[in-house]
């Protein structure tokens, strides 16, 4: 936030907007926290000069970064001092995101006490998601995405990508939170708000870098596509971007691609790799792999999604187990 030139206060709106956060929010962090605005009165309107809006944006960042908020409201009403803990670098972390001897990662609890049924077990389906073995980005990731707050959920995917890498960010950082959502709308229907704004969100990081990929014009792509009734692509999205990040260049057609759409684009780009996901056992039909035209040069068929479990496929079909196999193999296809 550029506070240069600040010179009157903001009310709760104003900074809300900045922040990116519910105004709501900022009048929790005054009541139980402590982060009022300097001078302000009871009865009268909330304003904040640059000073309030520097607090707010370390009590912003640390929770972001996974802090507790009573650990974040501690952070940002400290005397500024650079031997302080700073949330701009909240914990250092090692190359694979795990925290460095000496700076544990803070601690976001997997159950309120107001989750805990009377016998002191953690209720399924409580207000949190479940993480009792996530790293501190996935666990910041959490609390975004359970604040319903996109702007800091790209901000920890965007963060855990520069510091990790796109596959790293996937598995440790995306996958714990999308399972943890999962489980929570088994347990009791609720929080489909929250998995289509994550899922959205990866989406719209991991296609930003897609984009901004250099791939080599002179190979021949890979498709990505999700057979016919198959609405989920995360995956697929996310697989695309690892490619293009290798320099490889990608085709994706998308959700619910009709067999005949299939065949038509195949024929069309004769590609080097093809890629068919299926999550939902009722889109795995293998008469659609079986009827893929021939191409020539020809072209690798692989599968990837639990969809295909239980599935006999043509013996010359591959089956992708993981994020890191598939690019690792289909790196190899297209650059042979």
């Amino acid at each position: 936030m550029d506070q240069a030139g600040l010179d009157v206060a903001l009310p709760v709106a104003a900074v809300a907007r900045r922040l990116g956060v519910a105004p709501a929010t900022l009048r929790t962090w005054a009541r139980r926290y402590g982060l009022e605005p300097t001078g302000h009165l009871p009865g009268h309107h909330r304003r904040y000069n640059a000073a309030d809006l520097a607090r707010l944006e370390v009590m912003h960042r640390a929770l972001t970064h996974g802090a507790g908020p009573a650990e974040a409201a501690r952070l940002a009403l400290a005397p500024a001092d650079p031997r302080e803990s700073s949330p701009a670098a909240p914990r250092r972390t090692d190359a694979l995101g795990h925290p460095s001897p000496g700076h544990p990662a803070p601690v976001l609890r997997a159950h309120a006490p107001a989750d805990l049924d009377p016998g002191g077990r953690p209720r399924r389906g409580g207000r949190l998601l479940r993480l009792p073995a996530a790293g501190p980005r996935a666990r910041g990731l959490a609390r975004a995405v359970l604040a319903l707050d996109v702007h800091a959920v790209r901000a920890v995917l965007t963060e855990s990508i520069a510091a990790d890498g796109l596959v790293a960010t996937w598995d440790d950082v995306v996958c714990p939170v999308l399972v943890a959502v999962a489980e929570r709308w088994e347990s009791n229907g609720r929080g489909v708000e929250i998995e289509h704004l994550v899922s959205d969100a990866v989406a719209t990081v991991y296609n930003a870098n897609a984009a901004g990929s250099a791939v080599d014009p002179d190979l021949r792509p890979v498709l990505l596509a999700a057979m016919p009734g198959e609405h989920h692509v995360l995956p697929l999205t996310v697989l695309s971007a690892v490619l293009s990040a290798r320099g490889l260049p990608c085709r994706p057609l998308g959700a619910d691609l009709p067999a005949e759409a299939l065949t038509a684009a195949v024929r069309r780009v004769a590609p080097a790799a093809l890629v068919l996901w299926s999550q939902m056992a009722g889109s795995a039909d293998a008469d659609v792999v079986a009827g893929l035209p021939r191409t020539r040069p020809r072209h690798r068929v692989f599968v990837g999604g639990g969809g295909w479990d239980g599935v006999t496929l043509p013996a010359t079909t591959t089956r992708l187990a993981s994020l890191v196999e598939a690019a690792d193999m289909l790196t190899g296809v297209v650059r042979a």
